[in-house]
């Protein structure tokens, strides 16, 4: 690449494409799920609903199949979130462990 090639973007410009495409909303129960988690987990719960703001350009979503096609979850370590997403809404269902995470 020449000189002139290298002028041509400047090194601190960031091109990004993203752009939220849905609103995010807590269920009741997962409100008082994420309320519960501890602190350090919280954080990355947090993180996973702000990259859920990009459905849907979001990667590690499963849908899930059964009794809960239509949902997806996304995990973060051990603990999992369960969503669903209507139109531009995006509904977060349930939070918790993988341990008791599909229990009914």
């Amino acid at each position: 690449m020449s000189a002139a090639a290298n002028e041509s973007i400047p090194s601190l410009l960031i091109i990004c494409h993203n752009q939220i495409m849905v609103e995010v909303f807590y269920e009741a129960a997962a409100r008082e799920q994420f309320e519960r988690l501890p602190g350090r987990i919280k954080a990355r719960v947090f993180g996973i609903v702000e990259r859920l703001a990009r459905w849907p350009e979001v990667s590690g979503a499963k849908p899930l199949r059964g009794d809960l096609s239509g949902r997806y979850r996304i995990r973060t370590g051990d603990y999992r979130v369960q969503f669903r997403v209507e139109g531009n809404v995006l509904s977060i269902e349930k939070i918790g462990h993988r341990d008791r995470f599909y229990e009914r």
